[in-house]
């Protein structure tokens, strides 16, 4: 270990923040929300070799190739546009020479019309009742993403997120619930993910046996499969192969259950605010930029499994991203609790522990 690690781990908090140069030059702040980092044990001299690392690392260069539609999955060879998914109408974003955006609120505008439908009882179930609750099926990505934005909204209304292949998930998430006013949603992109086709059949096992004959009304994303399913193809939302999963919360797989949870007003808030974030990490210079935070609000409490996804998922690899095997640890561990739970699990571990 080297003696500069040793003096700056043995310097104190306290006279860190004594230097008001340091403590102001560690605030951001954009659109409501303060970020002060200044109570970590760093220096200006660590940030500064930390905006070198993003510089010699092309960040900027990335960032830019993700905006123009380059495509930056390589294994895949796509363009990765969720960037797209929030963007205002008249934006163009452009993938093998296509403006996206069109696309994107062809699809949302067809998300407001189908929940409005429902909301507002116009459309019914199998058996002339309006419909009630609403049970979303899905896993990972088509799971995680949206149960974190409805659980940070959540009021009284009833909607389950389903995506545990254990029955007793299953059971939990139907005890209540009335087949002649229950809405299925299959979210998947590809409709063959095993774990959301299983729970996919025995939800439709559980509506046609109570009403005699079966009744799905909508999934994701359509596909010859959905016919198959026994599903209208009229009632699948598009989205596409430029969407990574695990970013797709502001796609099809997280606008239409939380539109019909929520209202299409409410969730084009959420996407305008995405947006907004968007464009600050894309116009502001990276000692400005906002990163990801550990919450205090219960209702944020689903950001941490949210974030494992997002993160750990990308990041926790063992090649690079020219397939070329790694000699060192590619992406960190995420993990954390609200608030004061947390401050009562590990916090202790991150504050005083002797690494």
């Amino acid at each position: 270990m080297s003696e500069k690690v040793i003096i700056q781990k043995k310097t104190h908090l306290r006279d860190l923040l004594n230097d008001d140069e340091r403590s102001r030059s560690m605030t951001v702040e954009f659109d409501g929300i303060l970020l002060d980092y200044s109570r970590q044990q760093t220096t200006l001299e660590t940030k500064e070799k930390l905006l070198k690392l993003a510089e010699v690392a092309s960040l900027k260069q990335k960032i830019n190739q993700m905006y123009n539609g380059e495509h930056i999955n390589n294994t895949e060879n796509r363009s990765v546009l969720h960037v797209a998914l929030r963007a205002p109408r008249d934006t163009v974003i452009q993938s093998d020479g296509n403006n996206v955006v069109p696309d994107v609120w062809k699809v949302l505008d067809k998300i407001q019309e189908f929940s409005e439908w429902i909301r507002s009882g116009s459309w019914v179930g199998a058996t002339g009742k309006e419909l009630k609750d609403v049970v979303a099926v899905g896993i990972g990505g088509s799971f995680l993403g949206p149960l974190f934005v409805y659980t940070a909204l959540q009021t009284g209304l009833f909607n389950c997120n389903l995506a545990n292949v254990d029955p007793i998930d299953v059971a939990r998430n139907i005890t209540g619930l009335n087949p002649e006013t229950t809405l299925v949603v299959v979210v998947s992109k590809t409709f063959t993910i095993a774990e959301t086709m299983l729970n996919a059949r025995t939800l439709r096992e559980w509506i046609s046996s109570a009403l005699g004959h079966m009744f799905f009304s909508l999934l994701a994303l359509p596909s010859q499969l959905v016919e198959k399913f026994a599903i209208d193809p009229n009632n699948a939302f598009a989205f596409w192969d430029w969407v990574g999963s695990r970013y797709s919360v502001c796609s099809a797989v997280g606008v239409l259950p939380l539109s019909l949870q929520y209202g299409f007003p409410v969730i084009e808030k959420f996407l305008k605010g995405a947006s907004s974030i968007d464009q600050h990490m894309y116009s502001e210079p990276f000692e400005r930029n906002i990163p990801a935070i550990l919450p205090y609000s219960q209702a944020l409490e689903k950001l941490a499994p949210h974030i494992h996804q997002v993160s750990m998922e990308s990041n926790g690899k063992g090649v690079s991203i020219d397939r070329v095997a790694l000699l060192f640890e590619a992406g960190e561990i995420d993990f954390g609790e609200p608030g004061t739970n947390g401050q009562h699990s590990f916090y202790q571990l991150i504050h005083q522990v002797r690494w």
